[in-house]
Parts: structure tokens; C-alpha cells; sequence
């Protein structure tokens, strides 16, 4: 960027809370040009144990082969180090918990080759659970059950935003640390299965856990017609409900893909029944590329917000939300 950066975000700790773009050195570089501290960069969704750790040999090349771009994250140490570097920290995360099988044992060891976060379901039934697209969400499983508690033991953030109302809720019930909805936004804006109600993010949010807004355009009001200013309106309703203290940003950006991902991502197990249409996906005016990531602060500032608010928003509530997930 050839702009000066507004002062509070040239100052913040910015963690974009979901991304899952199409990897590459230019979405790297754009990561780490725009001045994103972290991000939660999926690493799976449908696939199985053995997929993922391939994907993860994919990332250890990537880290190896754009270290003036990107860093591993492990903790919130290495977030604060990119920051003070000028780089971005890569947080591995899965989308879904297809990756663990039916063997807990490998939640440990998935997390000990690098993976922090980790969704229970993908809009689909599990072996631990329901997503928000099944037709009969039947709660956390007592397999789930085990895998939340292991998740806890070893410190992987549970993520619950493509999951199931019951799911969730048992979930958040069952955690003994705090939980999220890393990239969500609320059915009070617009009914959809991904989006969560005025109750469910009051749930959450009163038992320690974290919300995490997206502007995926499928899921806002205004859809492909919305602007930058539509998404941090969206977050002022969010933190109306709950606070903002306990709110973030999760993008969603999908940046680089074409249909082929979209079919991919909206079909059970990337191949089965068909679980919704998108239509054309187009970012909100303002923020339509990862390059556009300074334009939230100044959105935020016209939205009249204070500059500790824009600091929480930003990324300092990630930041303590992971400190208390990945801490021993």
C-alpha cells in the first residue's frame, strides 16, 4: 500500500480469524503487505487424517518458502513476533474434525504438528457431531464428547461456526475452555442455516466463549450489494448483544478459488448431496481482496468507534481468547 495506514491499525495486532483462500506466494504477500498480524488458515475440511497431514507438508514447504511473508503460529508469542516483524503468523486450523477419524489420539497429535484450531463439523453429521446444514441435529456425540475434552487437554481452539444449534450448545457446555463461533454472523440480520440467533451468540459469549464476524456475502442482508460499512454494522450488532470484548473479525475470504472450490465446499463430503447454492460470490465494496484489510479501521472510525474498541475488534480479543485456549 502506497497510502498511510490509519494510526490505530498501523498500531493494532490484526488477526483475521478465518481465511481460507487459495494458497499461494501472492495471497501470502498480500497477507503480510496489508499488515495482518494472524490469521486462522484452514488446512482441511473434508479430508481424512492422512489428507491433512499432507496439506500440512504443503505448509511446512510454504513457510520454508516465503519466511519474509509468513510464520508459523503455535502461540501468541510467535503473533506478537510477526507483528513486531512486519510479517503475517499462520495459525493452522480445520474446518472440520474429519481429519481426527474415529481415533482421538490423533487430536494430539495433529496439534503437535502445528494445528491450533479445529471445527467440530462441517455443515454435515460427524463422527463427533451435527452441522448446520443436516437435516436432524442430533447434539455432540459421546465420541464428540471425548474429542472436546481432548481438545481442551491439548490446548486446540474448538471452533462451532458451520455446527449445529445443539451440537454447538453441547459443545459449549461440555468445554472446559473457552469456545468460538470463528467466523459467524447473526440470523437477526438474516435467516440463514450459517447464521447464528440473538440467543446463541448471548450463549456463547456468557460462558467465556468468542465471536468472530464474517462478511462471506452470501450470509449479509444486502449480499453481493453490501458494503464494508453493511459488515462493521454487522459487527456493532454483534457487540450490542454481547459486547466488545469478546468479538472479532473472521473474513471468510475465499480469494483465488473458482466454482470448482464452491462446488466442492457445498456438496457432503465435498462429493455427496448437494447442501446449498451460493450464487456469485463478491466481497463487500471496500474489502472485496485481502489488500483492502486497512479499510476496516477506517470503516470502523466512520462507524464512530472509539480507538480501544477498534483495538479489541481488531485483534487484541483474538489474542485473549487464544492465550486462554493455548495456554498449558
Amino acid at each position: 500500500m502506497t497510502r498511510e495506514r490509519h494510526e490505530t491499525y498501523a498500531r493494532s495486532i490484526v488477526v483475521d480469524g478465518l481465511i481460507i483462500s487459495k494458497w499461494s506466494e501472492d495471497v501470502f504477500r498480500e497477507m503480510c503487505e496489508s499488515g495482518l498480524s494472524a490469521a486462522n488458515c484452514t488446512c482441511s475440511v473434508w479430508e481424512n487424517f492422512g489428507d491433512t497431514v499432507r496439506n500440512l507438508v504443503a505448509w511446512n514447504e510454504w513457510f520454508r518458502t516465503f519466511p519474509h511473508y509468513i510464520v508459523r503460529a503455535e502461540s501468541t508469542a510467535d503473533i506478537r513476533a510477526a507483528k513486531a516483524a512486519g510479517k503475517t503468523a499462520i495459525v493452522l486450523g480445520m474446518q472440520n474434525t474429519s481429519a481426527f477419524e474415529d481415533r482421538i489420539g490423533y487430536v494430539e497429535v495433529l496439534k503437535k504438528l502445528g494445528v491450533g484450531i479445529a471445527q467440530l463439523t462441517y455443515n454435515t453429521q460427524n463422527w463427533v457431531g451435527s452441522g448446520c446444514y443436516e437435516s436432524r441435529d442430533s447434539g455432540l456425540s459421546d465420541f464428540g464428547r471425548e474429542v472436546v475434552l481432548e481438545m481442551n487437554r491439548v490446548g486446540m481452539l474448538c471452533d462451532l461456526s458451520h455446527v449445529g444449534p445443539a451440537t454447538s450448545r453441547d459443545a459449549i457446555d461440555t468445554s472446559t475452555r473457552p469456545v468460538a463461533y470463528s467466523h459467524c454472523l447473526p440470523s437477526g440480520l438474516k435467516a440463514h442455516p450459517r447464521n447464528k440467533s440473538d440467543e446463541e451468540l448471548r450463549y456463547i459469549v456468557d460462558r467465556g466463549g468468542f465471536v468472530g464476524v464474517t462478511m462471506f456475502p452470501p450470509f449479509l442482508a444486502k449480499g453481493i450489494d453490501a458494503t464494508i460499512d453493511d459488515y462493521v454494522a454487522a459487527m456493532d450488532y454483534v457487540i450490542n448483544l454481547v459486547g466488545d470484548e469478546a468479538v472479532g473479525i473472521g473474513t471468510d475470504f475465499t480469494q483465488g478459488y473458482g466454482q470448482d472450490f464452491f462446488d466442492w465446499i457445498t456438496h457432503d463430503k465435498g462429493f455427496g448431496r448437494r447442501l446449498t447454492r451460493f450464487g456469485e460470490i463478491v466481497n463487500p465494496a471496500g474489502i472485496r481482496t485481502i489488500a483492502d484489510f486497512p479499510n476496516i479501521a477506517e470503516a470502523m472510525d466512520r462507524a464512530g468507534w472509539s480507538d480501544r474498541k477498534i483495538e479489541n475488534v481488531l485483534g487484541r480479543n483474538w489474542i485473549d481468547l487464544l492465550d486462554r485456549v493455548w495456554a498449558g
